[in-house]
């Protein structure tokens, strides 16, 4: 799958110079998809209490009675922007004729908290939703998550069914449920933070520009790459928690992606 929705909103060749590192123009938009047509949905779905970005939207298929299984969306956006709304949602709302739900879960981006928040947010949001399985008329036994970018990560993250209290940020709470999810889909998503620059010279396609203080990575991560603890990059790789009990995980990648060298990808599925 070429990674045609992470570009087609830049021109890169046109930027003339006005391309940040680790993301777009500060005056880019993000498109927004067209949610009017779903007839059952619920939006904004405080699923934590701790900011007002902790929600989560539904939409359900037009017929049946459920309980459906639903698929997550996690947007991409470098970690630092992006919309649970986003037109990535225009092609995933397409599951709900195939009987199946969509979500759509929002966290907290890089400026508002720093790693590990956004994880947390998403593992929060899974156990919400199965805590409440029957009032939202889902499956809890068809929880799937899909994403791309950041998305990406945040849904290899959750697709490794990491146990409570096993991922950086859980140690001391008490959590209620579980947040397993059954199947995930990873689209070109950040995998090792540490060798992105080596791979992007490697490949003579992407950016080399994750190292830089100013990127998607290191804004997320809380500092410049190279100075950080390579034990806390770590815990950013969905790499770390492969095991067994992980889920069934699709991996995407187009090889001529500018953003998230492929081999990233390579790297996970190898």
């Amino acid at each position: 799958m070429e990674e045609k929705n992470n570009t087609e909103t830049l021109d890169y060749d046109k930027l003339d110079g006005s391309l940040k590192f680790g993301g777009p123009p500060e005056d880019m938009q993000v498109k927004m998809a067209d949610i009017s047509w779903v007839k059952r949905k619920k939006l904004d779905i405080a699923y934590a209490a701790d900011s007002p970005n902790q929600v989560l939207d539904l939409y359900y298929p037009q017929e049946g009675d459920g309980p459906f299984a639903v698929l997550l969306h996690l947007h991409g956006g470098g970690f630092g922007l992006g919309d649970k709304r986003d037109d990535h949602m225009d092609t995933y709302l397409k599951f709900l004729s195939k009987g199946i739900a969509v979500g759509s879960i929002e966290y907290r981006l890089s400026g508002e908290a720093i790693f590990p928040a956004a994880v947390l947010d998403c593992r929060e949001a899974v156990r919400f939703l199965r805590r409440n399985a029957a009032e939202f008329n889902l499956d809890p036994d068809h929880f799937g998550t899909i994403g791309g970018s950041a998305g990406g990560n945040l849904s290899a993250i959750l697709g490794m069914n990491i146990p409570n209290g096993k991922f950086p940020g859980e140690e001391n709470l008490t959590l209620d449920g579980s947040c397993s999810v059954n199947v995930a889909v990873d689209q070109f998503g950040p995998i090792d933070f540490a060798v992105m620059d080596d791979m992007a010279r490697e490949n003579g396609v992407s950016f080399v520009d994750h190292d830089q203080p100013e990127s998607a990575e290191s804004s997320y991560m809380g500092g410049p790459l190279p100075t950080l603890d390579p034990d806390y990059l770590a815990q950013a790789n969905p790499i770390t928690y492969i095991n067994p009990d992980m889920a069934p995980l699709l991996v995407q990648h187009g090889c001529i992606d500018r953003l998230v060298p492929y081999q990233q990808s390579v790297l996970l599925v190898d």
